[in-house]
């Protein structure tokens, strides 16, 4: 009977460390960390994609990763390019940048940061659709790059 009192006692003791609520600081960190993970997810999805596709040398730029406002809005505009009828086969793509747009809104809103509506998508004819999927997957995989590079900028506005 005395073993079951301090049994009880114990987790009773231990309960409130085990199973307290994650805190502001857990939730951030465990977003940042699921963004990278998605990050390098997407990567990987790309490359596997260009080796399917005949080989280009495309050069882009990106913008440069200043906090979590500017990631959202760059992540939303390029969620909306691979939204593109001619980027049909980058829809597994399009699903993980629009999912990390998300995850960086969460983020940014997480730490209060001032975050925009999410760009609305362009319409447009594009006369070159083949070009347009190779500029668009360059562009998606150079900023993701970047942001893996630059990964301190998620914790600032």
């Amino acid at each position: 009977m005395h073993v079951l009192l301090a049994l009880l006692y114990v987790s009773l003791i231990a309960a409130p460390e085990c199973t307290s609520l994650p805190t502001k600081g857990d939730s951030i960190r465990s977003t940042t960390h699921n963004i990278l993970n998605i990050a390098k997810i997407t990567l990987i999805h790309i490359e596997k994609l260009r080796t399917t596709l005949p080989a280009q040398q495309i050069e882009v730029t990106t913008p440069s990763i200043e906090g979590l406002t500017g990631i959202s809005h760059d992540l939303g505009l390029l969620a909306n390019e691979l939204q593109s009828p001619f980027t049909e086969l980058l829809s597994q793509i399009q699903a993980d940048v629009s999912s990390l747009e998300g995850r960086v809104r969460f983020l940014a809103l997480t730490m209060d940061c001032l975050v925009q509506a999410r760009p609305r998508a362009e319409t447009g004819d594009n006369v070159f659709p083949h070009s347009n999927l190779y500029l668009t997957l360059t562009k998606v995989q150079r900023y993701l790059e970047n942001l893996l590079l630059n990964n301190d900028k998620l914790k600032v506005c």
